[in-house]
């Protein structure tokens, strides 16, 4: 087993030394692909644990007997900043005086929380989004870029056969077989990036989903005084 590892190697070796500017190229590309995916996957999927963690203090805002008190309670227990500046700007924009000098102060209450509402909704939106395009375009075009490499490792490879006169199987095999493992690569980028990117496409949907109901709770108990439903 140590013995065909260690020829592994040396093909893997051979391989790069025997590869051009491009080669090299595809291989470097591969890498750094790798490497910011790896970088987004560990970070969100630290954010994303944390999220859905401080997902239970929805319950205790409501719990709390003043709207001061909800806000604090779940500002403790959100450590991603998700939930809670949902709550602050919409009390926030409910409070606003009528003879207060801006633009707002002319505003329906009512739409005015709606506004505020929205507009965090987009913010925590777009920042559940971050990472996501990189992390689909690495899934999509990393095996067309591995496959790349691999056809212009073969081409070189058969160029290299041919020019030697004398065309014998084990000639072939030994640079075509190391060639493909650029194919290897693309699809091991590649795979880790589009599931990671179907993993948290779900948790951004259920996170979303929750603000969207935090909202219309709000909504109506800044409008009405009561929650819905309730």
């Amino acid at each position: 087993m140590n013995s065909t590892a260690a020829d592994q190697g040396l093909g893997l070796a051979h391989y790069w030394a025997q590869g051009d500017a491009v080669s090299h190229s595809v291989a470097y590309v591969l890498l750094i692909m790798s490497i910011l995916s790896w970088y987004y996957i560990l970070s969100k999927a630290w954010s994303s644990w944390r999220i859905r963690k401080s997902a239970a203090a929805l319950d205790g805002f409501w719990q709390a007997p003043t709207l001061t008190d909800a806000i604090a309670t779940i500002r403790r227990s959100d450590s991603e900043n998700v939930y809670t500046p949902l709550a602050a700007q919409s009390v926030e924009a409910a409070n606003i005086k009528p003879h207060a000098n801006s633009l707002n102060a002319n505003t329906d209450p009512g739409e005015l929380i709606t506004r505020t509402l929205r507009q965090e909704i987009n913010r925590v939106s777009s920042r559940l989004e971050t990472g996501l395009t990189l992390l689909a375009s690495v899934g999509s075009t990393a095996p067309f870029i591995g496959l790349f490499g691999t056809v212009w490792g073969i081409y070189h490879a058969l160029v290299a056969v041919s020019s030697s006169g004398t065309i014998q199987i084990d000639k072939v095999a030994g640079p075509v077989g190391e060639a493909l493992i650029m194919t290897a690569l693309g699809l091991a980028v590649a795979i880790p990036a589009v599931l990671a990117y179907n993993a948290f496409t779900r948790v951004n949907r259920v996170t979303l989903a929750e603000l969207d109901a935090f909202a219309h709770d709000l909504h109506a108990y800044l409008t009405t005084g009561a929650r819905v439903g309730k």
